[in-house]
């Protein structure tokens, strides 16, 4: 196994820490103090062609993979981003990008994945719903046919980026239960307008990623075309996985940054910082060992995230390592940064030293966009052979 990056895949890193670098931890908090969705950085990233390494080139796209998205995230949230800047990647080249290259008609990529790239359209995608959480076979969404299309009718939860959005990826059921074999029969993706008739969405009030907003979405009645069917009706729940493992990768990449970041400013901190003489307080064994246990097991998710990335790309099974890469990254960072914080004392307490704003995204990761429980219920059903619980 070659770990070594490829020449373009470095210009890629280093095109994205230009642009990290432009709007670094200054930036990030005054978007985090005002609940303000980084809009100039995201067109930077799409102006730079970031935005789409991994789509077709015929869209615009570079047609590389997940492999060269996890660089850059990873890069671009280590600047000053942290863990939410890679919201930004799931929302649109994940749920956007990914459903739209991989399963959208012809029209709909021609149409789509080019705004997308240049930063013209951004995206979300509904799928939680309040009474199915994790278990997203028990939604309740429902889309029934009229005429060609369908109307579409439920409640979605905890949907990010949708004030910005252009488009909404759907997930919604389109069999009833008692018409189909198998539970992930009867489940079908569309993409449709946010601004559309029927569709409203509300502020969700939260602890953290104030930079983009979190809703309850509802559904009434809305008209649904059958040019808006992404992939196979009925059919969906195999390209849903695809989406949502896609989006394991780029949560792994953007919390492998943010506790590279974490560990920097701890580290720059310690060594500047004298307290009883004049002894740096980061020579103390004290501070230095939960730092350093925490690069350790960092380092571990990255590699981890890019052996994901690089089978994804490659065509081969790839579920098992995205999950653990996340469940790692997440444990990781929440680690780091809660050591950062206490490193600093007071001071990390302070929203000018920037870890507070990191401990706050953090946090999210541990049970979003997959908790670590159902993480750790994968691996001991499909890796280690145990019986089903749940």
């Amino acid at each position: 196994m070659d770990f070594a990056l490829t020449e373009e895949q470095r210009m890629l890193v280093e095109s994205a820490r230009k642009v990290g670098n432009r709007f670094g931890v200054e930036y990030w908090r005054e978007k985090d103090k005002h609940k303000a969705f980084p809009a100039e950085l995201w067109q930077a990233v799409c102006d730079t062609g970031l935005c789409g390494v991994a789509l077709p080139q015929e869209a615009g796209g570079a047609g590389l993979g997940m492999l060269e998205m996890a660089l850059i995230v990873e890069t671009l949230a280590a600047c000053g981003g942290g863990p939410t800047l890679g919201q930004l990647f799931m929302v649109n080249p994940i749920f956007g990008g990914v459903s739209i290259s991989k399963f959208g008609s012809e029209e709909m990529q021609r149409d789509l994945l080019p705004k997308l790239i240049s930063g013209q359209a951004t995206f979300c995608m509904a799928l939680t719903e309040p009474d199915a959480g994790t278990n997203t076979l028990e939604m309740r969404s429902f889309a029934r046919p009229d005429g060609a299309g369908f109307r579409l009718s439920g409640q979605k939860i905890w949907i990010t980026g949708v004030p910005q959005a252009a488009k909404m990826l759907v997930v919604a059921r389109t069999k009833k239960v008692d018409e189909i074999q198998k539970k992930t029969d009867g489940i079908t993706l569309f993409m449709i307008d946010v601004s559309r008739p029927g569709l409203r969405h509300t502020p969700i009030e939260k602890l953290g990623t104030n930079t983009l907003p979190s809703s309850s979405v509802y559904f009434d009645d809305v008209r649904v075309e059958p040019n808006e069917v992404l992939g196979t009706l009925h059919q969906g729940w195999s390209h849903l996985l695809e989406v949502l493992n896609t989006e394991r990768i780029v949560t792994t990449a953007a919390l492998v940054g943010a506790t590279e970041l974490a560990i920097r400013l701890a580290v720059d901190y310690a060594k500047g910082r004298k307290v009883f003489g004049k002894t740096p307080i980061g020579a103390y064994q004290g501070i230095q060992f939960p730092l350093a246990q925490a690069h350790a097991q960092i380092e571990c998710a990255r590699v981890m995230n890019y052996r994901a990335a690089a089978n994804c790309d490659a065509g081969l099974p790839y579920g098992s390592d995205a999950n653990i890469a996340k469940l790692i990254a997440a444990q990781a960072a929440a680690a780091a940064i809660e050591r950062g914080m206490q490193t600093m004392g007071g001071m990390g307490y302070a929203k000018e030293m920037d870890l507070e704003r990191l401990w706050r995204d953090a946090r999210l990761f541990r049970f979003a966009p997959v908790s670590e429980e159902m993480v750790l219920n994968y691996i001991a059903v499909h890796d280690l052979g145990m019986p089903r619980s749940y």
